[in-house]
């Protein structure tokens, strides 16, 4: 798949993008604040429906505007799609389908599909938990759309959860939140494992392919015991332990069990790469999750979209040349970069200029 054409309105910098675009590579070249990643942005947010940048809608709305709109023609080999959505400040997006309105803005997940790559992705290896949470969700979510739903619904019994634990609720008002946590959260677990089954012998051999000093390792570090890719077991396993740990949940208000407490734990060699690695085994690690990620969905059968923002720059030479192979073997790869001297010389593409809200071919 690949988007013919994008066109923002009142979004972020934005008053009237409309940006045709091509298979093959198209760089984006321009000084930082200029609106390069507002572009990586606005594809990103239709492929997750939410900002990697930002909490809420309020920062995605042109100053002085109450809605902002992303409308992208989407190509596949068989047909193709007009997704149009409409992000709001104060009241729900609403979303439209080939201009046929739909219920539920979630109904477009699934049509544009995207892998990101920024500097910001080192925090996937050096940062919290949750970006490595959200790391492996984003991806289930990529591969199969209706999971969306499944992370929505856990997240949702959780918050329920805790507001009745910090009220030190009774236990009849908890059952009905408990079996939902151990539900979801049990098929969550499983289709986390399921997936990192999949992906880590993909991992392992594009960072070998990076940087073949030492071996590699994802491992899911669970908050129940022995975690399967069997979603009853899982669900089972936390319910126990719902149980058990009630009364130290209702003295903290928290729910300490299921898949909101799990991490990815990264080792490289003998050691974990948090707080041991360097910073280029750190990069090395970022940049092959996400590649390996791209793989895992090309060997699925899809063809996601590139985006390489402002990454060039932050990479020594042989890690510039072995992504700069990746992204001349996507259908469609979109780089932005602030100095177009950054880019490996074997990299070439459709080049545009990015100045205060506009884009212009070069």
């Amino acid at each position: 798949m690949l988007i013919t054409n994008l066109n923002l309105t009142n979004y972020r910098s934005y008053t009237n993008l409309d940006l045709p675009l091509t298979n093959g590579i198209s760089i984006f070249v321009g000084k930082n604040g200029e609106g390069k990643t507002n572009i990586a942005e606005s594809i990103l947010y239709l492929t997750f429906l939410s900002s990697h940048r930002a909490s809420s809608n309020t920062p995605l709305v042109k100053l002085g505007n109450t809605s902002a709109y992303i409308r992208a023609k989407v190509k596949y080999p068989e047909r193709e799609i007009l997704v149009e959505l409409e992000i709001n400040s104060e009241k729900a997006n609403r979303a439209k389908i080939n201009q046929n309105p739909v219920r539920s803005q979630k109904e477009i997940f699934g049509i544009v599909q995207s892998i990101y790559f920024s500097p910001e992705d080192l925090d996937i290896v050096r940062g919290d938990p949750s970006e490595r949470r959200r790391f492996i969700d984003q991806l289930l979510t990529l591969r199969s759309p209706r999971v969306a739903g499944v992370i929505t619904d856990y997240d949702r019994a959780v918050k329920q959860r805790n507001s009745l634990l910090k009220t030190r609720a009774n236990p009849d008002s908890l059952s009905a939140w408990d079996s939902q946590v151990a539900d979801f959260g049990g098929q969550l677990i499983a289709l986390r494992i399921a997936a990192l089954s999949e992906l880590k012998p993909i991992f392992n051999n594009v960072y070998k392919d990076i940087s073949d000093s030492k071996p590699a390792e994802i491992i899911y570090k669970s908050s129940i015991e022995n975690p399967t890719e069997n979603a009853s077991e899982n669900t089972n396993k936390i319910m126990e332990k719902l149980i058990s740990n009630r009364g130290a949940e209702l003295e903290r208000g928290l729910t300490l069990t299921g898949p909101h407490r799990d991490d990815l734990t990264l080792i490289l060699g003998d050691h974990l790469v948090k707080g041991y690695a360097s910073h280029g085994e750190s990069w090395s690690i970022a940049l092959s999750l996400k590649l390996a990620t791209y793989n895992l969905l090309k060997s699925d059968g899809l063809s996601p979209i590139l985006i390489l923002d402002d990454v060039f720059s932050e990479l020594d030479e042989e890690r510039r040349e072995k992504l700069a192979q990746i992204a001349e073997s996507a259908e469609q790869t979109l780089i932005t970069v602030a100095v177009e001297n950054d880019l490996p010389k074997s990299l070439t593409g459709t080049k545009y200029l990015v100045k205060s809200g506009t884009v212009t071919k070069v």
